[in-house]
């Protein structure tokens, strides 16, 4: 157990906010509090940047077959196409805290907002090779946005951290879904194919950046200072339980996020109505991420929940596959159950980072495991599938990948659920 305790044997909502970026909080501003008119710029800032964090996801698979039978692309280049931004989230997310530091938070998210939108305008040059880098250029910036963003929320928004995660979290799914089901439209509306439709999702970037950069680059990065190091994290069982449980969630996830459309398509359903099919699934996680939160911290424990959340996600993504797509229980029956599973997992993921924490120093340092190595884990998830689709001709081969994957989530699950915290040892740094 930590040498420091919590000073309340209970955590409420709130609590749940200091979870990732407790020993790399941006220093306070050194300026005077800004005014209502400056607040309410900044929270919408915020909600646009967060917007941002998904599209680059989303818009790719609702044209990727357009993409492969343009290109020629193999299915090992496909699969290597849809993971390479998540593999940038594992890699570039570490550095975040230090860029933050170095060159200060605002400024730094304006560079990430450059990145991502300077990675989405090469996405529609139709080279291949630029079409990897742009994946990389934006995945980069989404990663570093990822940790950066809710610090600042936390930082500046302290008394309305509640209400603005919950916007933050909208606005993120908003983006996610917004991708998913205008992608197609915007590729029919325009005549100009899959290389404007995924270039018209810098429009938003562009619009974010310019709103920002007023903001952030008159403001000189401030020094903060982290007085805890955490020990003994990385050896310890249960946090690896809770990290893996992140991962192979997240692996879940962007499977989903990479290869619905396509297992959709392939089924039978035409390209604009799979990319709304996504979108609503998507959609649906605001309500699970909002609620499950509030429910996990008055459960004894989280096990039970974890598993039944497990089975729901695979159940609907094996009946994404198999089940009939039309009657009342069809398709969009199953994205709603689908969505509501994985926006439980993910904000349970999320809530167990805490709640199997004894104070917020091994939070941020467990938060960073949990999501760093995480994320290098979920990249397999959408690799894997689209290699199965490749060597087999269909993705039914994948049902064994969900199954996989399923079951080693419930594993997880009984493990990180327990009602205990990390084994390590919180000192003050000389």
């Amino acid at each position: 157990m930590s040498s420091l305790t919590l000073a309340s044997g209970h955590t409420t909502a709130d609590d749940l906010l200091i979870d990732a970026e407790a020993d790399s909080l941006p220093a306070p501003r050194p300026t005077p509090a800004p005014t209502l008119a400056r607040r309410v710029l900044l929270a919408a800032s915020v909600v646009l940047i967060a917007f941002n964090l998904r599209p680059v996801f989303a818009s790719l698979s609702v044209v990727l077959p357009e993409i492969i039978k343009a290109t020629g692309l193999s299915a090992t280049a496909a699969s290597l196409l849809t993971t390479l931004p998540i593999v940038c989230l594992g890699v570039f997310a570490p550095l975040a805290p230090g860029l933050g530091r170095r060159f200060g938070t605002e400024r730094t998210l304006l560079a990430c907002m450059v990145l991502i939108l300077v990675g989405t305008v090469l996405r529609g040059t139709g080279s291949i090779p630029l079409l990897f880098l742009a994946s990389a250029i934006a995945g980069s910036g989404i990663a570093v946005s990822n940790v950066l963003l809710s610090g600042l929320v936390k930082r500046d928004f302290a008394s309305q951290a509640a209400l603005m995660m919950g916007l933050y979290t909208m606005a993120v799914c908003g983006g996610a879904a917004s991708a998913a089901g205008l992608t197609v439209p915007i590729e029919h509306a325009l005549g100009g194919g899959w290389t404007m439709a995924l270039a018209m999702w810098a429009l938003p970037a562009a619009l974010v950046t310019l709103i920002w950069a007023p903001q952030a680059l008159p403001l000189k990065p401030v020094a903060s200072e982290s007085g805890f190091t955490v020990r003994g994290l990385w050896r310890d069982r249960l946090a690896w339980q809770v990290t893996f449980f992140m991962g192979l969630q997240s692996a879940l996830a962007y499977i989903v996020m990479g290869w619905l459309a396509p297992i959709l398509r392939e089924r039978g359903l035409g390209s604009e109505t799979a990319g709304y099919v996504v979108s609503l699934s998507v959609m649906t996680q605001v309500v699970t991420c909002l609620v499950v939160p509030a429910l996990a911290v008055k459960l004894r424990n989280q096990r039970g929940l974890a598993v039944a959340l497990a089975l729901l996600t695979v159940g609907a993504m094996l009946a994404m596959l198999f089940a009939p797509l039309g009657g009342v229980f069809g398709v969009w029956a199953w994205a709603v159950l689908l969505g509501i599973a994985q926006g439980g997992t993910f904000a349970l993921a999320l809530t167990m980072i805490v709640l199997r924490s004894p104070d917020s120093h091994v939070a941020a340092h467990l938060s960073g495991m949990a999501q760093g190595v995480g994320y290098m884990v979920a990249a397999f998830g959408p690799l894997v599938a689209g290699l199965l689709h490749g060597w087999t001709g269909s993705f039914r081969a994948s049902s064994w990948l969900f199954i996989g994957l399923g079951v080693a989530l419930v594993i997880t699950g009984l493990g990180a659920g327990r009602t205990m915290h990390v084994g390590t040892t919180t000192v003050p740094r000389h």
